[in-house]
């Protein structure tokens, strides 16, 4: 599709049999938009099957889906008006599929909702209505299907206008049309119904071109999450390309980009394709690869965005609101994987505000969210994630929530929280903004080395026994021919840190201040491609959590030295010394790891 088409995405969805596919059928049956041929198709399917002819067939093309008469996954069709051309997604209506239904709802401009005049509005009606509410889609017609079973009475039409827009005031929506319809025999779709002459408003198709789309993403800060980063090789090749869709803004060769969470800067070198003419330039919609002229480290999850643009957020806490789909509640005592764009991290529920029933609208405060229900909570991940707010860019402003490899909920994302790291983390942005780049670049140092500059950080209660294996691994790793340097902490202690005020020991913001500037020397050493090892005593994860915030770059191994009597903390290791275990044994399995 050519992206400059004047084009609009719309989402269909209602409760299950209440006629979404039967209307979408008519609507490309009576725009003439089906392939030639396919609706004779479908007629003489139906008369071979002896099973009578309903337009939704033109729509579910998965065979259980004919078999069962439900919609099952979202599709998504296309048919055009003289004004434009639309992407119509059906929706399942069907309570156990609503998690797609929010898949399709969560890529559309605005909605139709269809209920039908007989049953009335069910749960899932207003759950719909709900689902809608909490993506931001304000622009929707509600479509009271199946008229000709009420035999058109203005009466039943215009309770259900009442009852479901009383209910829909309370979410904060007001529909912008209401229209009495007939999907089986096309009242008021593409043509006005001679059934029901009380009603004077606009037909579907009407309502459908004067919904607007929304403001052009390519006018919007350039938000492209990193897909993934491709290195060649062949006939000396030695691009490393940063790949990706860009999902709002504009790309182009020579602009200055930075990279969100982890605040590095370089410069667009040029944009590459495949049997394609060189391109200077790329906007939303598309799929983009593209060269920098710094090469430096990224990894997927990560969002580029200009340097002269607004930035996407970044925190390690976010208030959001949550729509619950699993079969147990969620609750605050596990950890889940969050998916934001392409970023995946770990996350627990750090506090539930409010649980809504999302068809009864009533709220109860509780420690946990039960199945078809919408929590408000405060959301903390394990690492620094970069996301838009609802409202702004779509795919980043959305998360789905996965538990025990099943995706069981989705939501968005209301506000950024600040963190314990917050106002450390605005300070490294901007050390990272002015950092001047050497002409040798870590990617020219790794290649050159050898090896990839890690921190090493081991730990423990023992002074004596820690360095010992420290001091292990340096040694091993000298005679390997890397470049290894040991730091102990006393050496900045009293060194770099001889200014600060020693005179109350456990002061946290003295030990703060140690672990910062302990950071910014192992970042400076990481930058020129050295493996450094360090030890310190006792450093929990609040420690390592500051330090990998001060460091650009996930490049902290974490060490344990186990010793008999050793009180225990909270640190999550990646290699564990045991108490008796020879300390070369430790530094070999160490530099396994690296």
């Amino acid at each position: 599709m050519d992206k400059n088409e004047n084009s609009l995405s719309i989402v269909i969805v209602g409760h299950v049999d209440h006629g979404k596919s039967t209307i979408i059928g008519r609507l490309y049956a009576d725009t003439k938009s089906l392939p030639e041929g396919k609706l004779e198709a479908v007629r003489d399917m139906c008369r071979r099957n002896s099973k009578p002819f309903e337009y939704a067939f033109l729509l579910d093309a998965l065979k259980d889906e004919r078999a069962q008469g439900i919609t099952i996954d979202a599709a998504r069709t296309f048919f055009k008006t003289d004004l434009r051309r639309y992407t119509i997604i059906d929706a399942p209506g069907h309570i156990e599929f609503l998690k797609n239904m929010i898949t399709g709802a969560s890529h559309a401009e605005a909605a139709l909702l269809v209920i039908d005049a007989g049953e009335g509005i069910r749960e899932n009606s207003k759950r719909h209505g709900y689902m809608l509410s909490m993506l931001g889609i304000g622009q929707i017609a509600v479509l009271i299907n199946k008229m000709d079973l009420v035999g058109y009475d203005r009466a039943a039409f215009e309770a259900i206008k009442t009852e479901y827009g009383s209910f829909l005031a309370e979410i904060g929506i007001k529909p912008m049309y209401y229209i009495p319809v007939s999907g089986m025999h096309g009242g008021n779709i593409a043509v006005k119904s001679s059934e029901m002459p009380w009603y004077t408003g606009l037909t579907t198709l009407q309502a459908l071109d004067r919904f607007t789309p929304g403001r052009p993403l390519d006018t919007a800060p350039l938000r492209i999450p990193v897909q993934d980063v491709y290195k060649f090789t062949a006939m000396g090749d030695t691009r490393r390309i940063i790949a990706g869709a860009v999902e709002s803004g504009k790309i182009s060769k020579g602009d200055k980009i930075m990279f969100f969470p982890s605040g590095k800067k370089t410069t667009v070198a040029a944009i590459e394709a495949f049997n394609r003419q060189e391109i200077c330039t790329e906007s939303a919609g598309a799929a983009v690869g593209f060269t920098v002229t710094e090469q430096i480290y990224i990894k997927r999850g990560e969002i580029c965005s200009l340097i002269d643009e607004r930035a996407p957020q970044v925190s390690t806490m976010v208030k959001a609101s949550v729509f619950w789909l699993g079969a147990e509640p969620l609750g605050m005592e596990k950890k889940y994987l969050i998916k934001i764009g392409t970023a995946r991290v770990f996350a627990h529920i750090a506090d539930i505000t409010k649980v809504i029933d999302a068809s009864t609208l009533s709220v109860t405060y509780k420690e946990e969210i039960s199945r078809h229900e919408v929590g408000e909570c405060i959301i903390e991940f394990e690492k620094p994630a970069a996301f838009e707010l609802a409202g702004e860019t779509k795919a980043l402003g959305r998360f789905v929530i996965v538990d025990e490899n099943e995706i069981s909920g989705g939501g968005i994302i209301l506000e950024a929280l600040n963190d314990d790291m917050s106002g450390l983390r605005k300070k490294v942005m901007l050390r990272n903004f002015k950092w001047e780049q050497s002409a040798i670049t870590q990617i020219d140092r790794a290649e050159k080395y050898g090896q990839r500059a890690v921190m090493v950080m081991v730990t423990g209660s023992g002074v004596e026994r820690k360095k010992t294996i420290a001091k292990a691994i340096e040694a091993k790793l000298f005679e390997q021919g890397r470049f290894v340097y040991y730091l102990g902490m006393g050496s900045v202690v009293y060194g770099v840190d001889s200014d600060i005020n020693k005179s109350n020991k456990h002061s946290k913001i003295e030990r703060r201040e140690h672990i910062r500037r302990l950071a910014e020397i192992a970042n400076i050493m990481l930058d020129a491609g050295v493996i450094l090892i360090v030890t310190a005593v006792n450093i929990t994860n609040a420690d390592i959590g500051l330090m990998e915030t001060v460091i650009t770059g996930n490049r902290v191994i974490k060490v344990l030295a186990s010793e008999e009597g050793m009180p225990q903390w909270e640190y999550d290791s990646d290699y564990i010394v045991e108490n008796d275990e020879p300390p070369e044994n430790a530094a070999d399995a160490v530099i396994k790891l690296l």
